[in-house]
Formats: structure tokens, sequence, C-alpha cells
């Protein structure tokens, strides 16, 4: 905020209270007004209210607008080549080549722009697990921001931790400063930058939350693999016998909504590390997609979603009454709940877990032609790991209309992983063999036909199978193998019809079926191919034979 008037704000008096010895001008930060050093969260809703930033709603939500950017622009996104990591980083459409030389022009112009500006600090952590932890500072113009960076990152405990905190790394967001492109070398006014040499990231242009989130996933998966720990875009669950399931895919494919089972404890909903002791969350609360969000299907994410402390962004609400409609989708698809994880009833505290004993790969086929659910061999599983196949759902990315788009998203998130994929399928798939996890293809998408013309399978139905395969039920049914690319699925399940295990069945064309099963195992096979001289002859072999469309009658 430009107060120019010098206006007190309601939490001015307590902005130094909890304020680092390392301060903001040890980060080339000078002349600010004021900077509001790790605020509440009844402080922040404070100033969001003073500020103009956001609306308090029925219950206590605080509903916030993004601006034009609803949802990551993922194609704004670079990272600083220079000589210390450049041989690391897996170079090209997600990890877009910056110069040092214009990062630190952006960069100044940026510490200009904030000059008699107030500021907001949240000083924390990312990774639950004390021997990988990471120390985050994140500066945002926007008071939402600092509250949704304290209620996705873990906190401080006490006054003199925070006073003794010193960040590794840290992002500066300021949506109202933009880029220019002919000087700056970006594609659009928007810009997400990456500098792991200064270790920091600088976001201008966009208001979405997620990029202050994904900015610290993406570091965390440079960082940690490098230590032989796997960085995972998963969600991961634990049932009473400490048996741990994780959940990999992309926005949209049910990652939250599947993990946050009442039966089994949530150790967290998004981003993960597998470490040689077991697997630990890095976030310290939840970034929920609520478009439609059903009170008995999703219970917990809907009781989460009506809380004071939830930030709602972009989610549509009446003025007068101040309730919200969970269904409106004016402004986007894309509507997201962020709030702590312990909001969750059963979540672990702790945010840690032992190893897996079940990985579910999650697709959302688009397509209608994929099996609901498939066991996978190590082979296949980390084929399909590193094919990442899926559709990108309700504008999750700039870009992205209601209807789903078909693609391929390397390890269940490209955007994020800075190494290549083989390098994160290798240490998956070494840790897969070592504590002997089972891998799932679980498919959320659509039955009886592609979208337009067949449905969702139905939630209740997945989490049928998801309980039969997480229980050990599954292992021990009678399984077909699928001719095109040879999944054993399983021919029956606890509470599900027996022909729902044959999506053929469901089309009203057998012709139609065999025509769009070609088409999809065709890209596989076109995608794979830019992968294939970095993985294994066998992972290679894993893949679907295209060949045998026509053999799918049993």
């Amino acid at each position: 905020m430009n107060n120019l008037l010098n206006i007190k704000t309601p939490a001015q008096d307590q902005a130094h209270a909890l304020k680092a010895d390392y301060s903001l001008s040890n980060q080339g930060f000078t002349n600010i007004r004021l900077a509001y050093w790790n605020l509440p969260t009844e402080s922040l809703y404070e100033e969001i209210v003073f500020r103009g930033e956001g609306h308090i709603s029925h219950k206590g939500p605080i509903i916030v607008p993004s601006g034009k950017h609803t949802a990551r622009a993922a194609q704004d996104k670079f990272v600083v080549r220079e000589p210390t990591t450049e041989a690391d980083v897996w170079w090209g459409q997600y990890n877009r080549p910056y110069s040092r030389e214009k990062f630190d022009d952006l960069f100044t112009r940026l510490q200009g722009f904030v000059q008699g500006r107030d500021l907001f600090v949240q000083d924390c952590f990312a990774g639950a697990h004390p021997d990988y932890r990471l120390p985050v500072r994140i500066i945002t113009e926007f008071a939402w921001h600092s509250h949704f960076a304290r209620n996705m990152f873990i906190l401080p405990k006490s006054a003199d931790e925070y006073r003794l905190h010193v960040p590794g790394f840290t992002v500066v967001a300021a949506p109202s400063f933009q880029a220019f492109p002919p000087i700056d070398g970006t594609r659009s006014d928007t810009f997400i930058v990456l500098n792991f040499e200064q270790q920091l990231a600088i976001i201008g242009g966009s208001a979405y939350g997620g990029e202050i989130k994904k900015a610290i996933f993406t570091v965390m998966n440079y960082l940690l693999p490098k230590e032989g720990v796997m960085a995972m875009h998963c969600s991961a669950n634990q049932g009473d016998d400490d048996d741990v399931a994780l959940f990999f895919g992309l926005s949209g494919t049910g990652k939250t909504s599947l993990s946050a089972d009442p039966n089994r404890s949530l150790i967290g909903d998004d981003e993960h590390g597998w470490a040689d002791d077991g697997v630990f969350n890095f976030e310290g609360g939840c970034y929920a997609k609520v478009i439609q969000l059903s009170p008995s299907a999703e219970p917990q994410i809907y009781a989460a979603s009506h809380r004071f402390g939830t930030i709602l962004e972009n989610v549509i609400y009446d003025p007068v009454t101040r309730l919200i409609d969970l269904d409106d989708d004016e402004i986007t698809e894309n509507t997201r709940s962020s709030y702590p994880l312990g909001f969750i009833d059963n979540a672990l505290p702790s945010g840690r877990g032992g190893h897996p004993k079940n990985i579910l790969l999650l697709t959302c086929d688009a397509s209608g032609v994929m099996p609901p659910i498939a066991k996978l061999t190590p082979d296949q599983a980390m084929y399909h790991f590193i094919s990442g196949y899926t559709s990108k759902v309700g504008g999750t990315e700039v870009g992205l209309g209601e209807e789903p788009e078909i693609t391929f998203s390397a390890c269940f998130g490209a955007p994020f992983m800075v190494h290549h994929p083989a390098f994160y399928a290798d240490l998956l798939a070494r840790k897969m063999e070592r504590y002997g996890a089972h891998a799932w293809l679980l498919n959320t998408g659509w039955v009886g036909g592609p979208y337009g013309v067949g449905k969702r399978i139905s939630i209740a139905y997945t989490r049928a199978m998801l309980t039969a395969a997480l229980n050990g039920d599954l292992l021990d049914v009678e399984y077909y193998t699928e001719p095109v690319f040879g999944f054993q699925v399983p021919k029956s399940c606890p509470n599900i019809p027996d022909d729902v295990f044959d999506p053929a069945k469901s089309w009203p064309s057998k012709e139609a079926y065999n025509d769009k099963y070609r088409q999809l195992a065709a890209r596989f096979v076109e995608n794979f191919k830019k992968f294939a001289d970095d993985s294994p002859p066998e992972v290679c072999e894993a893949g679907p034979d295209v060949g045998q469309v026509d053999n799918l009658s049993r």
C-alpha cells in the first residue's frame, strides 16, 4: 500500500513486535514507510479490511480477489541462469533461462518501487522435518498475501525464534509492480523469477496466491533431491497401522479431496518430501480448490472453508448476507480456500509419517478410456510417473477455460520440477523398491465417453476403490491384463458394480472407444520420446502398444 497520507493503520503499533534481527535492509530494502513483521491472523484481518483488500464473510472466512490472474501464470516463470546451478537445471518450457543482468535490473527497480510503501513480512519455514527445514521469508505488498503465507507455511513457535530467523530463501510479491517486456525480456508485464544463487524469488504483475506457494515448492524441488530426499507434488495420509499413502496429481485431479479421509490422518495435501526415515509435509496449510465443493462428499474441506482464518480466493459472496456461493464460477473455476492444516480434524500435527505402503498416480482422463483403477509394475509406475498424463481442469493455469485440456506433466508437476524428470523418477524408483510400496493408477476423470459426452466418475466409486487398495482388499481379487498398456485391472471391488472396471462397456460405441484409446496411446508414445534417451530400456518398454487397441474386447 502506498500510504501517501501516512494514515495510521490498525496494526501499526504492533508492526515491530515480532521483528527479526535480520532486517529488510540486509536484503536491500530501504526507505520503507513501515514494515509489518509477522502479524498474527487477527491483526492481518484488520489490515486487509482497512486497506480494502478483502471482506469478511459469514462465519469468518475472508474473501479476497486475485485480480487479473486467477491462476498460475506458468508461461511467465523464469529461472536465472548462472554458473553455480545451471548444470542442474532442466532448461526448457518450465525453466526458462533468465540472465543475471536482467534479474539485477528488474530487482533494483522493484526495490525502488516499494520505497515509501508499507510491506508485510512473514518469517516461516518450509519442511516439517527438522533436518530438511528451509527458513523462508515472504515479503508482500498486500496484507492478504502475508496472511496466505501464514496459513500455508510452518510458523516459528516463539518470539525468540522470530527474532533469530535468518531466511534461506526469500520471496518478494509485489503485484502492483509490472515488468516492461522490451527491456526486461519477459513475455508480458507479469513475471515470476527464481534466482537460486541469490536465494531470492520475485513476483510482479500477479496477485494469485498460488504463485507464492509454488515458488517455494520449486525451491524445495531443487534443493532436497541433491540431498537424496525425494520431493513430490502429492498429498499424503496415514492409516491406523501407520501405513502411508501418497497421491500424485495435478491440481483438480483429487489430491486434496481423496487425502482428506475421515478414517485416515492427513499428513498434507500437496507437497511432500520422502527421506530415509519417512514422509514429511513441506507446508503448514492446505490450498484446496472449492468450486462446487460438497458438504457430503468433502465434509472436512467444506467445514474448513467456513471458518475464521480461512482465505477464500475469488469466491463469490452476497455483500448483504455475507453468505458464500461455492457453485458460482463468475470469476473463475479455480476458486480456492487457504487454511491451516490444523483446520482438518484428523491432521497430523507433526506433518510427518512413515514410509509409503501405497502410491496412487491420479489421472483425470478427459478421453474417458482409461480404467478406473489399475495396479502397476515398478517399471510401469516409472513410465507413468515420468509421463504424468492427466487433464488440466478448471482454469488452474492462465489460458485454461472450462473444458479440460489433455496434458502430460512430467512427475505430475512439471512446472515445479527443476531437475530433469528422470532424476526424480530414479530417486522415486529406488525408494519404492527399498520400502516395498505398491503403485496404482487411479482415474478420477470421465467414463462413458470423453468430456462433453460422458460423465465424471462417481467420487463414491473412486473412494471405494481407493479404500480397497489401501486396506489390501484389491490384492486378493482376480485381475485381467489390459492389452494396450499392460495394466493389471481388477475384475471386482467391494461396493462397486463389476462392469465399472471395463470402461468400454459404458461407451455407446466400441469403435468410438477404440478410436479414442488409439489416439491416447499414440500421444503417450509421442510424449515419451523426449524422455527415452534418459530412461532405462525397461521403463521405455513399459509404455502402451498402440497396435493392441483392437484387442480390447474381452
